[in-house]
């Protein structure tokens, strides 16, 4: 069923910003990368975030680097995994919208804690569902997993929402786990057929390999290189033919804004899986990435393949958006050019001592532009 389009295409950041100013939303995992501009972005709207999550564990992080507490109207540092904590936390709050994002994000991590994986990632999302069941004001929840929740079989096609789910390693098959989590929930506890009485609208949203500045994360390409190059090292890379659909973190949360609000205003018409990915063009080898963010580095830096043995990941992975562009009237807007050029600009700006927060706001109001 084809619904028309709500999204930013069709409506001005002035008003979106005015949808957001004032509403009450509750993010989970808003001291990691995605959810420190996610914070930033819905702060520079108006809206009243209270953030949970464990607390950062890089050092440097975005959520120290660009103030992400003083951005909240409650920072609270806690585990999703413990489902009094987080409905405690999700009650006292009263929001309007949950966007959950804390996860156990990395591949690698995952092989050598898997429990962890399935225990945040899978239990962690019913907990969330959970706290949500009990908590009246609640009307739009956006649950975010992973393009790698497909099963990947290597093809040249985007995977669509409807692909089967999958997952060879623990934490592509946690997500995957974690979106038939979000499906159970909606059917069994809130119903379509019962909106008028539940009034909560859920849907998941999957995004391909976010990039963009402030990103510390191990095992990483983009914080890997530039800690490589600022330390006047070669990069080591794993499998440089492999080929990701990349993007600006701008760009999905983008998605999750306006998902979340056309499940806000219009409801259960928006339930169900979202895919949130590049243009197909962007849908890149890690080399060409690494040869593209050299040549806006400046400096001298190299990289070299990595010979050592690493765990099994997929070589070829694509997402089709093709329902949120033409249900949400969302697309990509950033090139993957423009994209590196803005992640050396933001780490630039960071080692001239710019105020980060400030740089952050500029940089969305750029993207809102484009």
């Amino acid at each position: 069923m084809l619904h028309g389009k709500v999204g930013i295409e069709n409506m001005n950041w002035q008003a979106q910003s005015q949808f957001w100013h004032g509403k009450k939303v509750f993010l989970t995992g808003h001291t990691g990368f995605k959810g420190g501009w996610l914070t930033t972005w819905l702060s520079s709207m108006g809206a009243k975030v209270t953030g949970y999550s464990l607390a950062p564990n890089t050092s440097p992080n975005l959520y120290e680097v660009a103030k992400i507490a003083t951005q909240c109207e409650h920072s609270c540092i806690g585990d999703i995994r413990n489902l009094d904590g987080l409905r405690d936390a999700m009650h006292a709050s009263n929001p309007d919208l949950v966007i959950h994002m804390a996860a156990q994000p990395l591949v690698r991590y995952s092989y050598a804690n898997p429990v962890e994986t399935y225990a945040t990632n899978v239990m962690g999302t019913v907990n969330l569902l959970e706290s949500i069941r009990s908590c009246s004001n609640v009307r739009s929840v956006v649950i975010v997993t992973t393009d790698k929740c497909y099963e990947n079989r290597e093809w040249v096609w985007g995977y669509r929402e409807n692909e089967p789910m999958g997952g060879y390693d623990p934490y592509s098959n946690s997500k995957g786990c974690a979106e038939l989590v979000v499906s159970a929930y909606r059917q069994s506890f809130f119903p379509e057929k019962e909106y008028s009485k539940h009034k909560v609208a859920i849907a998941s949203a999957r995004a391909g390999n976010v990039i963009g500045g402030g990103d510390w994360s191990v095992d990483r390409l983009i914080p890997d290189a530039i800690a490589a190059f600022e330390a006047n090292k070669p990069l080591l890379i794993r499998n440089p033919s492999a080929i990701r659909p990349w993007q600006h973190v701008l760009e999905p949360l983008s998605g999750y804004l306006t998902l979340a609000q056309a499940l806000y205003e219009r409801g259960i018409q928006f339930n169900g899986a979202w895919n949130f990915g590049p243009n197909d063009i962007d849908a890149r080898s890690v080399k060409e990435v690494v040869e593209l963010l050299i040549g806006r580095w400046g400096t001298p830096a190299s990289w070299q393949q990595d010979g050592s043995l690493t765990p099994h990941e997929a070589h070829f992975l694509k997402l089709d958006c093709t329902k949120a562009r033409q249900q949400l009237g969302w697309s990509a807007r950033w090139s993957l050019e423009k994209s590196i050029e803005e992640i050396v600009r933001w780490h630039k700006e960071l080692s001239s001592k710019r105020d980060m927060k400030v740089f952050m706001c500029e940089q969305i109001d750029l993207f809102n532009q484009s």
